[in-house]
């Protein structure tokens, strides 16, 4: 009950930002765009204008893929937490969102490519990694797991997914517990992505280029997804739940009692 008030605040804030992404379909790829020139910071509204995308997307036939990309000098720079304003509720939603979209994309019947031309930071480092391929433009941009930093305890899920996406441990350590600013040809070099180029259009270039080759593939969607259900299992079944947000809140709602 604490949170429908929330979810409907949630709703008409969509009402009000309903260009916050753009959804296109070039031949057989879809183009999902962060749009406008911010960090593109991952709370409710935002989430649920890309689950909404998602939707359209999940109705098209076999034979697809998703490319996802950003306007500006930003990818994502994580978690709202202004939006948060301090109270629990708000953050433990922020973060149940953000699961939700991981799960959409996981299980989406298509291959999917994040396109990063901008910063990808924390959170929005994890929905880029959320893609079975990344790109990165390698003349702007860093990929930063920024929590040791600011003084968060990161949410396990965060790590489980990192683990099934980058296989060795020092860029793990790198990146978690150096919190280290990774260049698009660091990350590529310690396998974090697949690749860099030059800028943002030859990164949406190459990304489109690799969605149209797996497209040609002639997959069908749903044993695709299947597969990448059963490979990245462990990140469906990691607990629910978000130690940084749970703490961050829990700590919230003592100080409100003082």
């Amino acid at each position: 009950m604490l949170l429908l008030p929330l979810v409907r605040e949630r709703e008409r804030e969509r009402e009000r930002v309903r260009d916050m992404c753009t959804l296109e379909k070039r031949g057989k790829v879809f183009v999902l765009t962060i749009t406008g020139p911010g960090e593109h910071r991952l709370n409710p509204t935002l989430v649920g204008s890309l689950r909404s995308a998602l939707r359209r997307v999940r109705e098209e036939p076999n034979c697809s893929a998703l490319v996802t990309t950003a306007e500006g000098k930003f990818f994502s720079n994580g978690y709202d937490l202004s939006w948060a304003q301090n109270q629990s509720d708000r953050l433990e939603l922020m973060s149940s969102e953000l699961r939700a979209l991981v799960r959409d994309l996981i299980s989406l019947p298509m291959p999917t490519i994040a396109a990063v031309t901008g910063h990808a930071s924390a959170a929005g480092l994890i929905l880029a990694l959320s893609h079975d391929y990344v790109l990165m433009r390698k003349d702007r941009g860093f990929l930063y797991m920024s929590e040791v930093d600011i003084g968060l305890v990161l949410p396990r899920w965060f790590v489980v997914l990192i683990k099934s996406k980058v296989g060795l441990p020092a860029a793990r350590r790198e990146m978690l517990m150096k919190a280290a600013k990774l260049t698009a040809a660091q990350g590529a070099a310690m396998g974090i992505i697949d690749s860099a180029h030059d800028g943002p259009e030859e990164t949406m270039s190459a990304a489109v280029r690799l969605a149209e080759e797996l497209v040609a593939r002639k997959w069908d969607g749903h044993v695709y997804a299947a597969n990448r259900m059963v490979v990245l299992r462990e990140v469906l079944d990691s607990p629910g739940s978000d130690k940084t947000v749970e703490m961050e809140a829990a700590a919230k709602r003592a100080s409100s009692k003082l």
